[in-house]
């Protein structure tokens, strides 16, 4: 029987290393679209010979529609030590169809998940999701609706009526304008950046919208987002921060608070530039362009936005938990005050957006990145780092001054040449976008954001950063590059754009599709209160460093970690906007 059990042994352990040294195809489950950059990535224990090569081929027939050779084998040797991998560029593929990468390796062959080519195939295939997701995380079940009708303010008995919004999270019913506020420099835009990016979207991508039939329901949505704006915004033109459920099942627990680390509260829920209430005021602004009305008038959105800007030009470094303003304000009032000015042509948002824009061009360090303070701290974020981009391409919208549009356009230029600096100075196969940050005093350059930070817990997986930086790349690239021109800079942002959200849509290094119910291979369902919880068209927060490795470093993806799991696996209201946002780029009109 020993024997027995020892052959037994050597037969797994040598079927689990044929497992091993097969080859892997890391690829983007979903859809290329038809003009865009193509790149899959091979992983494999072994070396190919010379002049590897693949083909795409026809999903249904196996025809043969296209022959590439790979790349130079590289190696990550942080994140998979003794590991080969290959990139696999099929760019030249642009005929509509459904195929599948082929490799030939040892004279076997090995398929990858099949995915579609065709113009604007991001946006067919994932906008009604995206639209399907938001409407379905609406705070809009019945006991939802009676609880936040009368929400107390923390540290009192007066009660405002919060009705509306979207839960924050699959495993987090709250609802927030930003819900990192303390920790000063990494406050993330939520509901507020949620509905601006519905409203870019409608704007922006208008026939695509029409095409998929859409653009009601999309432009539904946004509306929805904007009257919970103005719900939140109190008779002293403040906005309410954060509803907070401290997790519980019970509706009436809720409570309008700011929020500290490790969920205590406090009555400092007025919401800074930085802390939500920047992007409130452009999202209000801008919709009130439409001349719609939801449960208000676009008169009271203009007015609402006005009010607030107002207030906050006056209050803001009050409401700053440090009492200072750093480049997450720059950014956010430079999209306030850009989005007044359009939306009023007045003087003085024109002179506070300049300001602004300003601002963001001071803050660029000698190596290219933002610095984030009045010192040395480099900017990085877990979820907006290419908003301050993003908010300078929408000021030049408006901006018609020579000297002012090209001191922005060089800012943007310097921003986006750096990100692409820093993703391949090293060996980066899948184009993981890269950044600068300083831990324990020390200015590093990492794959993910430190683990050790100012939050004291809070990391989680990038993928809305991913969407914002593609988002930037997209936009950027269009101010700098006009149509038909030729550039190498051109090609490596819409390619680094690509491959940010192919990470997304699978080809990472866990082959997860973090699209729920889309590609092969999605994280588990969460289950959340009042029917709430993962969704189609939910995006997962995704990869993150080694746990443990405070510094960020290494690789790491769980789907069950003591109840910590949420840190990869949980969806989250930013991931899908700026996704939305890079694919309306994409396919904008």
């Amino acid at each position: 029987m020993k024997i027995l059990r020892t052959l037994l042994l050597i037969v797994m352990v040598c079927t689990a290393l044929k497992i091993e040294a097969q080859p892997v195809i890391y690829i983007n489950q979903v859809a290329f679209d038809s003009n865009a950059p193509k790149i899959a990535v091979i992983g494999t224990d072994v070396k190919f010979g010379k002049n590897a090569a693949f083909t795409i081929i026809d999903a249904a027939s196996s025809k043969v529609e296209y022959n590439g050779e790979l790349s130079e084998a590289e190696q990550i040797t942080n994140w998979a030590p003794g590991k080969v991998f290959y990139q696999a560029n099929f760019t030249p593929v642009k005929a509509k169809g459904n195929y599948k990468l082929q490799l030939i390796a040892g004279g076997k062959s090995y398929l990858s998940d099949s995915f579609v080519v065709e113009d604007n195939a991001l946006a067919n295939l994932t906008i009604p999701a995206i639209i399907h997701y938001y409407n379905k995380q609406r705070a809009n079940k019945p006991e939802e609706v009676a609880a936040d009708s009368h929400i107390i303010l923390y540290g009192s008995t007066n009660t405002v009526d919060l009705r509306g919004g979207w839960c924050d999270a699959s495993g987090d019913v709250s609802k927030y304008f930003s819900h990192l506020a303390y920790a000063n420099f990494m406050s993330p835009q939520q509901i507020p950046l949620v509905t601006w990016s519905m409203i870019n979207t409608s704007e922006t991508a208008q026939k695509v919208l029409n095409k998929l039939g859409v653009k009601d329901s999309l432009d539904n949505e946004a509306i929805w987002g904007a009257d919970y704006i103005m719900r939140s915004l109190s008779k002293e033109d403040y906005f309410y921060e954060t509803v907070f459920s401290y997790f519980s099942k019970d509706p009436n627990a809720r409570r309008v608070v700011g929020l500290r680390a490790n969920s205590v509260t406090t009555a400092d829920y007025q919401a800074a530039f930085r802390e939500g209430g920047g992007m409130a005021i452009a999202a209000l602004a801008r919709i009130s362009r439409w001349k719609k009305s939801g449960d208000f008038s676009s008169r009271q959105y203009l007015d609402g936005a006005k009010r607030a800007f107002a207030h906050l030009l006056v209050y803001n470094t009050k409401y700053d938990d440090d009492g200072k303003e750093n480049i997450i304000d720059d950014y956010c009032a430079l999209m306030a005050a850009t989005e007044l000015w359009i939306a009023t042509d007045s003087g003085l948002y024109r002179d506070e957006a300049r300001k602004r824009a300003r601002n963001l061009e001071k803050r660029i360090s000698p190596g290219g990145y933002f610095i984030a303070d009045d010192g040395s701290r480099p900017f990085w974020h877990a979820s907006d780092a290419g908003l301050p981009v993003v908010a300078l391409c929408r000021y030049l919208g408006k901006e018609n001054e020579q000297g002012y549009r090209q001191a922005a356009l060089n800012t943007i230029k310097t921003a986006l040449l750096y990100t692409l600096r820093v993703t391949n100075d090293v060996t980066n196969p899948f184009g993981y976008a890269r950044q600068t940050f300083r831990y324990k005093n020390e200015i590093k350059e990492g794959f993910f954001i430190p683990h050790e930070n100012e939050t004291g817990w809070w990391w989680q997986g990038e993928n809305a950063r991913l969407g914002s930086l593609a988002t930037a790349a997209i936009e950027g690239n269009k101010l700098l590059f006009p149509p038909g021109s030729k550039s190498k800079v051109k090609d490596s942002l819409a390619t680094f754009a690509s491959q940010q959200l192919s990470w997304i849509l699978g080809c990472n290094p866990y082959s997860m599709c973090f699209m729920y119910q889309f590609g092969q291979k999605n994280v588990p369902y969460m289950h959340s209160s009042f029917g709430h919880g993962s969704e189609r068209g939910g995006i997962s927060n995704g990869i993150t460093g080694k746990k443990g490795n405070e510094d960020g470093s290494g690789i790491d993806f769980k789907t069950s970690d003591d109840g910590n799991e949420w840190r990869w696996t949980e969806q989250w209201l930013p991931h899908a906007a700026w996704f939305l946002q890079a694919v309306a780029a994409t396919a904008g009109d």
